[in-house]
């Protein structure tokens, strides 16, 4: 769990204040079943234990749910450690020991030990998110906030519990309870993550029967909008340090970033006017952990979403304009920045790819996000990978 250090004391409280308390009777439940076909090996063979756990302390928490948080967290891998948090469900050894589990016996727990033992690791979790589930879903009870008690219940996981009652919502936007843009995009792609999967693992419903008739053709693929670029934008010079590692720092806020990161990132500063609050790239973010997607290229600082418009918004108008001009100009300069690939408004990019009723190929989403939505469809943000 990534709950600031600050948050970590009310976090701890609210799981203390809600272990052992009843259904809350305002959490609205989706679909509950797994198709067993579809999830990871240790999934399937916890499905019995998380179903067990779930329908005697918590019915309110699907079974899908949690094997979807589970996959966005650590992908099933029940050693995962790092930053202080380990396991299943990445959960820190504080929140871990408030929701009964024993203290752990090394700062990275190794094999063997209950928080990274399968069973033992779900015994302790999944009561402890039940919990956090009903307290924020009072709260959002008790202040008419919109969101979901299960989407509150994600963003008390991954950001705390402040970001739930500090919010408008239960879901924080930029600006709200301390939550920047780039707390705000973590928290839109992690909760696109979770839907994704839930979605993914769900067992299908049924399709109803559709009365006979002509078939009625397909519409033909919409082609994206292709504005005009500026009339003089920068050449950027070409990027020839080589591979560096992620070595250097994150100019966004993160960890770090490597070389050709740094040099593509402040290439279109300023080719742009400035990526940090300039009038085309509204705000923009680098290295991050993305626990839900281990193949991203942002842990290991070689890649940027560059936000047109605010984080978990459709870009339109002038965002729009303006999000294909840095979209293109990358994929333009392709060769000197070192891009590996673009991907913008549901549609991926690379040297390599012919393009198919439009820019690029359809996004797929790679089987992590929800296309559908303004993030995991890229259409509120350019995301940039480059190759070293």
């Amino acid at each position: 769990m990534r709950v600031p250090r600050a948050l970590r004391g009310s976090l701890v409280l609210l799981l203390g204040l809600a272990l052992g308390a009843g259904p809350s009777g305002d959490v609205a439940v989706p679909a509950s079943g797994v198709d067993a076909a579809t999830v990871p090996d240790l999934a399937r063979a916890s499905l019995p234990l998380i179903t067990e756990l779930t329908a005697e302390q918590c019915p309110e928490l699907p079974p899908v749910w949690v094997v979807a948080q589970v996959e966005a967290e650590s992908g099933w891998d029940p050693i995962a450690v790092g930053d202080g948090v380990a396991g299943l469900l990445q959960f820190d050894e504080l929140t871990w020991t408030a929701a009964g589990g024993a203290p752990w016996p090394a700062p990275e727990p190794g094999p063997g030990t209950p928080v990274t033992d399968p069973a033992a690791h779900l015994r302790v979790t999944v009561p402890g998110l039940c919990s956090m589930l009903r307290a924020v879903g009072r709260h959002l009870k008790d202040s008419g906030k919109s969101a979901s008690a299960l989407d509150a219940m994600l963003v008390c996981h991954i950001a705390g519990r402040g970001r739930v009652t500090g919010s408008k919502t239960g879901v924080p936007r930029a600006g709200e309870a301390g939550c920047a843009h780039r707390c705000a995009a973590l928290v839109a792609r992690y909760l696109d993550a979770v839907h994704g999967n839930v979605r993914r693992y769900s067992v299908p419903l049924p399709t109803p029967p559709t009365p006979a008739g002509p078939a009625k053709p397909s519409p033909p693929p919409v082609e994206p909008p292709r504005p005009k670029p500026p009339a003089t934008l920068l050449e950027p010079a070409a990027w020839t340090g080589g591979a560096t590692g992620c070595t250097l720092s994150d100019p966004t806020g993160g960890r770090c970033v490597t070389g050709a990161t740094k040099h593509g990132l402040d290439a279109a500063g300023a080719a742009f006017e400035g990526w940090s609050g300039g009038s085309v790239i509204r705000s923009a973010g680098c290295w991050g952990r993305h626990t839900w997607n281990p193949r991203s290229d942002h842990p290991r600082g070689r890649a940027c979403d560059l936000f047109a418009t605010t984080p978990g918004r459709f870009a339109d108008g002038a965002d729009l304009v303006d999000g294909w001009h840095v979209a293109d100009w990358f994929r333009g300069n392709a060769g000197a920045l070192r891009v590996k690939y673009v991907i913008w408004q549901g549609r991926y990019w690379d040297p390599g790819v012919r393009d198919h009723d439009g820019w690029g190929r359809r996004y797929r989403g790679g089987g992590v996000y929800d296309i559908r939505s303004a993030s995991g469809g890229h259409y509120d943000h350019v995301h940039v990978s480059f190759r070293e």
